[in-house]
């Protein structure tokens, strides 16, 4: 692994250090392809289906069918990305992505049966619980560690774009054709060049799951190094928590609608708010040498998303309220960028996968239990209780963690002279 610049003091504040490798230059181009057109069939999904039906009630079961083989295949993903070879795992798992998404064009195109697009979702849900494990244990193969930060900031970066450009390339690809065949097709396209890109990756896996080691004692070890490892275990437990309480954005039509007194454009530009944060915050973060306190600047950043997400539920300005969002964005990019960076960093090779999988997990079921919990107390607290309780919420999982993780509360700079995974649990 060659990077092809000058290594030194000068590529840790580089904003385009990671880029500086081949192989991750290929990674992250094929993976923001390919996340454009994932962005782009959830829309097409949920304006098929509400198109067809015209049940909300449809478009619930959508996250359902894909959470479902999130929580129960992801250990065993992650038990596999360790096993086998990581890159080979990411493949096969786009292969089955891109026959998925043909699959749904063709159900599209002949208005078949909703249970077999049901269908077809948790097989897309089953092979991402497969893929992210593998896929996320491939930076580290291709990045040394004093540039996992610059990394991290990339990867979050590339998300952002693609969830500002996907719904939008989408949208306009369904007004095109008046069907959302075109972009399941164009999602297929966007896999394949990530196919491409894998197929061009020369970086090699050089550690594995001993084959002897049955794969139950595997995945026991796994949750056991978590366990160990307060830093990386408390990071995600506080994204986690943060994701489940911070819910405004999941009630953010009501508050167009009833509380701002804005339209569909206003509501658009809430909706894309956060997105704007996180993606500045991303653009500044790459520029600037990894956080000298990094530990507390966690922490703040989850305390002022809980602070920013009080002041939104409490805001009956239309800016305010949009300046919370962009703030809402911003703080969680910081939370993102750190939270991966410790575990590109403290998890160990042959582990990556189980660490990857049980994040996977967490933040995955977090995302929708949070719909889940926003609509709930919204429908005892109403909406502006709703969006407070959770702030608080936010608040006091800061607290706790920054209270029972005294090491991830004294860390301090990632990526140098870091200690051993024991030493940080202790």
């Amino acid at each position: 692994m060659q990077a092809d610049d000058t290594q030194g003091s000068f590529a840790r504040r580089d904003p385009y250090a990671a880029l500086r490798f081949r192989d991750f230059r290929l990674l992250i181009a094929g993976r923001f392809v390919a996340q454009i057109g994932e962005m782009m069939v959830s829309v097409g999904v949920g304006w098929e289906l509400y198109a067809r039906t015209g049940d909300a009630f449809a478009l619930g079961l959508v996250g359902l069918v894909q959470v479902i083989p999130v929580i129960l295949f992801s250990l065993p993903g992650g038990y596999i990305a360790d096993r086998y070879n990581r890159k080979q795992i990411t493949l096969i798992s786009q292969v089955v992505l891109i026959f998925c998404s043909l699959a749904l064009a063709v159900l599209s195109l002949t208005q078949g049966p909703l249970l077999l697009l049901y269908i077809v979702l948790t097989i897309i849900g089953a092979a991402r619980a497969f893929n992210n494990p593998a896929e996320s244990a491939l930076t580290p193969q291709m990045v040394p560690q004093e540039h996992f930060f610059n990394a991290a900031t990339w990867n979050t970066m590339v998300w952002q774009f693609s969830a500002i450009l996907g719904p939008a390339i989408g949208g306009g690809l369904i007004a095109l054709a008046n069907s959302a065949a075109l972009v399941y097709f164009a999602n297929a396209a966007a896999g394949s060049v990530l196919v491409l890109a894998l197929l061009l990756i020369r970086s090699q896996q050089t550690a594995y799951i001993s084959a002897s080691e049955p794969p139950l004692e595997a995945l026991r070890g796994g949750l056991r190094f978590l366990r160990r490892t307060q830093i990386i275990l408390a990071s995600i437990t506080l994204d986690m928590f943060a994701v489940l309480f911070g819910g405004a954005t999941f009630l953010l039509p009501v508050f167009a609608s009833d509380i701002l007194q804005t339209d569909a454009t206003g509501l658009g530009l809430m909706r894309a708010a956060p997105s704007v944060g996180a993606l500045t915050m991303a653009m500044i973060v790459s520029r600037r040498p990894p956080f000298q306190r990094a530990g507390r600047t966690l922490l703040l950043a989850v305390a002022g998303f809980g602070v920013a997400t009080i002041v939104f539920g409490l805001s009956t300005s239309f800016w305010l309220s949009m300046a919370m969002l962009v703030a809402l964005g911003a703080l969680d990019n910081i939370s993102v960028v750190i939270r991966h960076t410790l575990v590109l960093t403290y998890t160990p090779n042959e582990m990556r996968g189980r660490v990857g999988a049980v994040n996977n997990v967490f933040i995955g079921a977090s995302n929708e239990l949070g719909g889940f919990e926003s609509g709930v107390a919204a429908a005892l607290l109403g909406p502006v209780g709703a969006v407070v309780f959770g702030g608080l919420g936010t608040l006091v999982v800061v607290g706790a963690v920054a209270w029972l993780s005294p090491p991830l509360r004294r860390l301090r700079r990632i990526g140098d002279a870091l200690p051993s995974p024991v030493e940080a649990a202790a």
